[in-house]
């Protein structure tokens, strides 16, 4: 689903994190505890260092979209914008 998504958006390195802590979202409507799933994609020439690929908003809402509807126990989507490393 995420390499389908992002997969024609040039960058170096595109994927989905499992995080096994749980956390609150919305399922049917109502609040629900479960996991959450943090989607990386990244620009870069050498992977040791790596700035956010801009991704436009309506591409990261409809895949956490289908994240969420088609992948049990998922509750949130989030994307990270952490450049690589990070700036002190």
């Amino acid at each position: 689903m995420v390499e389908k998504a992002l997969c024609d958006r040039g960058a170096f390195q595109y994927m989905a994190i499992l995080h096994e802590d749980r956390v609150t979202g919305m399922s049917n409507g109502r609040r629900d505890f479960g996991q959450q799933i943090e989607i990386r994609c990244w620009d870069s020439t050498d992977a040791r260092i790596a700035t956010p690929t801009n991704l436009p908003f309506e591409v990261l809402s409809k895949l956490a979209e289908d994240i969420i509807g088609e992948v049990p126990g998922i509750v949130s989507v989030t994307y990270n914008i952490a450049p690589k490393p990070l700036q002190q």
